[in-house]
Order: structure tokens, then C-alpha cells, then sequence
């Protein structure tokens, strides 16, 4: 997220001046092999830590009301019986009030010289930290290996990034899974209604549909 310097008046037109972001990103280091995997995982784990530790502002909706608005708007992508389901299992579940990114990807990881920064942050909301880490796995373990050239990659990457969190927060990564477990039909919803891989849908939905029946 550049941050906001100031505003400015250009040949009649307004403008905001941006912090300019140098460096190459982390999924370019990581392909490229500068990078390992169980490095970048370690990197995106660290800023993962560090902003879950971060008081969020008021303004950023919750985790359920950010779902409620992408539902009102949905045009068909989530079944009716979905829809109703994830917001009953919503408020079964603690909505937590960490401030979270939810697209913590390696392509979203610019590498600067004063070290890495962390940039798209127009999906961010509050929520718990493992609705964080459950994005980070259906993005790197189901949605990366489809468009990857190394399905491998974001793979291994997210491995080294649950396994360094669980770590960092002093906890096993048995237990990290098991908190971020019933999040993922959650996570699945807004990435079907974000139409990220419009292939995949109908096996999002079938995923979705699984793990709301686990949770009967």
C-alpha cells in the first residue's frame, strides 16, 4: 500500500502523489530462483505476523459484512442455498477483528530496498487470523498450481509460510490447521464471487458445498 504524500494541482487536474514502490516482487525472485520456496514462505509468514498485530482502522468492514455486501451484489455465481449456509456458518464462528489482507500472495510482495512491502490491499478486512491463512492456502495451494508454470511452487510455498507462522505464534502446525480448517468454505465463497479463476467455480462450489456438510 503506497502511502498518500500529499495532493497536487497539474494543468487544472487534481492528483495525489504516491510513495513509489521499487524492487521486483516476490513471485519473480521465487521463479526465477533467487528466492527459495521455504524463503518466500518465511517472508510472507513475517508480514503476515506483523500485520494480524496490526489494530485495523474502523472504517474496514468485517468479515461478515463485507460477505453480506459481495452476496447482495452477486449475480448468480454462489447458489441461493450456499449463500444462506456461509453466513449461518459466519456466525457460528469467532470473526476475530485482526486486520487482514486476504490476498497475501507472493505476486503481492514488493521487494525494496528497505525490505519487502505488502501492496493490493483492496480485498483487506476484519476478520481472524486464520480467515488470512486460509486464503493464502486456497490461493497458493488451489489456485496457483492451475496457472503456475511450476505447479510445485506455490505449493511448497505456502507450506514453508503456514509452517513459519505457526512458529512465529508459538503454536503447532496442527493446530494452525486446524483453525484455519473451517474458514475455507468461507474463503472458497468470496473467491467464487470475486470471480478469481472462473474455471474452477463449479469446483470451488462442490469444495464449498463439502466443507458446509462437515460442518452439519
Amino acid at each position: 500500500m503506497p502511502a498518500v504524500l500529499g495532493e497536487v494541482t497539474l494543468d487544472g487536474r487534481f492528483g495525489i502523489v504516491l510513495e513509489r514502490l521499487d524492487g521486483p516482487t516476490l513471485r519473480h525472485l521465487s521463479r526465477t530462483g533467487a528466492v527459495t520456496f521455504e524463503q518466500a514462505g518465511a517472508i510472507i509468514a513475517t508480514l503476515a505476523m506483523s500485520l494480524h498485530k496490526t489494530s485495523p482502522p474502523p472504517e474496514l468492514p468485517s468479515m461478515r459484512a463485507y460477505m453480506e455486501s459481495e452476496l447482495r451484489h452477486d449475480d448468480g455465481k454462489v447458489p441461493k442455498h450456499v449463500a444462506t449456509d456461509i453466513l449461518t456458518l459466519i456466525d457460528c464462528l469467532s470473526t476475530g477483528g485482526e486486520l487482514c489482507h486476504c490476498d497475501l500472495s507472493p505476486g503481492n510482495v514488493i521487494m525494496t530496498a528497505e525490505g519487502p512491502k505488502l501492496v493490493d490491499w483492496t480485498f483487506a478486512m476484519r476478520g481472524p487470523a486464520a480467515l488470512d491463512l486460509g486464503f493464502l492456502h486456497v490461493i497458493l495451494c488451489e489456485l496457483g498450481p492451475e496457472i503456475a508454470d511450476n505447479p510445485e511452487r506455490p505449493r511448497a510455498t505456502n507450506a514453508a509460510a503456514q509452517s513459519e507462522y505457526a512458529r512465529l505464534a508459538g503454536m503447532s502446525l496442527a493446530e494452525l490447521t486446524a483453525a484455519m480448517e473451517p474458514y475455507l468454505p468461507i474463503v472458497r465463497t468470496f473467491v467464487v464471487l470475486g470471480k478469481v479463476v472462473p474455471a474452477l467455480r463449479e469446483q470451488l462450489i462442490q469444495r464449498i458445498e463439502a466443507g458446509l456438510r462437515a460442518k452439519d
